[in-house]
Formats: structure tokens, C-alpha cells, sequence
């Protein structure tokens, strides 16, 4: 049976993370995880091509061991087997790492026709895994993609480049990252769910997966996160005529350097 591959990832909830007031660095501890809403997208996308070419939708992720829990949810959206690639140092792991991983799972499972991933993780929203898991299998990469079908062994699609759309094919196996206007991504109901706990869910060990050392060694390190904080002038203009008020106002923005 062909297989289509959806690859996501399973971050801390956005409105759920506190930042330190005086340090601002981001704390996680208290919010509850979930898989990237741009990932969500892409498993539906994943379900629809899997139903119309009859293909095994297996759900791909790369993490810690606390990723195990995300597979209850890609299993009730409508993934048929979910497989979690398990390393302790999943944390720290940048693209280079994670493609690595992911492209060698890929692998393992045989006979995949496409590879899916969100446009970008919801947490640092870095746009390469997808492009590297090309990279690594040597296989055609099509990204920012809102509309895919695959007709025999090509795959049809249409991306966004900046505000234009552009229309193209490639062969098969390749590597897709959709766009959130791919399609919505549905809440699973109540029978999906319990749907979900029949459907088999694997852990794989990096480590057994026999990549080499340098495929596991980040080529970049994250030394510090910290949260975005404007910095307001607070500049009133409230005196004098029209014409007065947008001269002064010019003047504070001259000052700041913002023009």
C-alpha cells in the first residue's frame, strides 16, 4: 500500500506562556502542549489525498518523550498510524537535526508518495524543515502550497509567491509544505476520537534509526528566548492646530529614528 507521510510538531500553547517582567525570557512550564496549528492543517490535506489515492496516512514527529501525548489527537484527525521518533535532546535539536531524523523514518516506512509539513512550526515558525527533509531524501521539495492533488505520478500544485499564484508539477516521491488555505482543519468529534485509541501509535528510538554523528549534531544552539516588548514613546499631541500637531509628531519620530 502507497503511504502518504504528514510531519508536525508539538509545541506549548501561544496564549498560554508567561515571560519573566524583568528578564522577559519565556516560561513554558505552565502551558498545556499541543500540536502547531499550521500542522493541523496538514494532516487534513494529508487525509484528503490519502482517501483519494487509497494510501496509509501515517503522522511523523520528531520530539521528546512528552510528544507521545500528541498522538491521540493526529490519530482522531484522521491519521491511520502515528510514529514518534524519541530523543532526549529533541529540545535543542534545530532543522538540520530534525530533518535528519524525520528523512530517516521516512525511509524505514517504504513506499511513501508524499511528504507533508505545516508551512512553518508554531512556536519558532523557521520555514526549513520541510525543504531539508527534501534535501535529505534527495527528492523535489514544493512549498507554500494552497492547493495539491496528485495524478498518477505527478503531483499538481498551486503555491503562493508573494501575491501571485503559480502553478506547477512534479514527480513523484516529493516533499509538500502547505499553507493554512490548503483547508481547514476540523475539530475530531467524540467518535473520532474513540476511533483514535484503536489506531496504533509507535515510539522509535533516534538511536536506532542509524544515522550518522554529524546528522545528529545541531549546527546551530539556541542561547537565550525572550518575549517582544514595544517600547512607547508616549509622545501626547494634543495642543495647537492640525497642521502644528503633525509637524511636532514628525519631529518626535525624527528624533527616535524612525524616519
Amino acid at each position: 500500500m502507497p503511504r502518504a507521510v504528514v510531519c508536525y510538531k508539538w509545541v506549548p500553547a501561544e496564549n498560554e506562556l508567561r515571560l519573566d517582567p524583568v528578564t522577559r525570557a519565556v516560561d513554558t512550564s505552565s502551558a498545556r502542549w499541543k500540536v502547531s496549528d499550521y500542522d493541523r492543517n496538514a494532516i487534513e490535506a494529508g487525509r484528503v489525498l490519502a482517501a483519494e489515492r487509497g494510501a496509509e496516512l501515517v503522522a511523523l514527529t520528531f520530539g521528546d518523550a512528552g510528544a507521545k501525548a500528541s498522538q491521540k489527537d493526529v490519530l482522531a484527525r484522521g491519521a491511520d498510524r502515528a510514529v514518534h521518533v524519541v530523543s532526549a535532546a529533541a529540545g535543542s535539536a534545530d532543522g538540520h537535526v530534525t530533518a535528519h531524523a524525520l528523512a530517516a523514518q521516512v525511509r524505514a516506512l517504504g513506499d511513501v508518495e508524499v511528504v507533508l509539513c505545516g508551512e512553518g512550526a508554531a512556536d519558532t515558525y523557521a520555514h526549513e524543515v520541510g525543504p531539508r527533509v527534501a534535501e535529505v531524501l534527495g527528492w523535489p521539495v514544493v512549498t507554500n502550497v494552497r492547493e495539491l492533488a496528485v495524478q498518477g505520478e505527478r503531483l499538481h500544485a498551486v503555491r503562493v509567491v508573494g501575491g501571485d499564484l503559480e502553478a506547477v508539477e512534479c514527480d513523484l516521491p516529493a516533499v509538500v509544505t502547505v499553507l493554512a488555505e490548503v483547508g481547514p482543519a476540523p475539530i475530531p468529534g467524540l467518535k473520532a476520537v474513540i476511533a483514535a485509541g484503536r489506531k496504533p501509535g509507535e515510539q522509535v528510538a533516534v538511536d536506532a534509526l542509524g544515522l550518522a554523528p554529524d546528522a545528529l549534531a545541531p549546527r546551530t544552539v539556541v542561547t537565550r528566548v525572550t518575549g517582544y516588548a514595544a517600547e512607547r514613546s508616549r509622545v501626547l499631541l494634543d495642543a495647537g492646530e492640525p497642521a502644528e500637531r503633525v509637524a511636532a509628531l514628525v519631529s518626535a519620530l525624527t528624533e527616535t529614528g524612525a524616519l
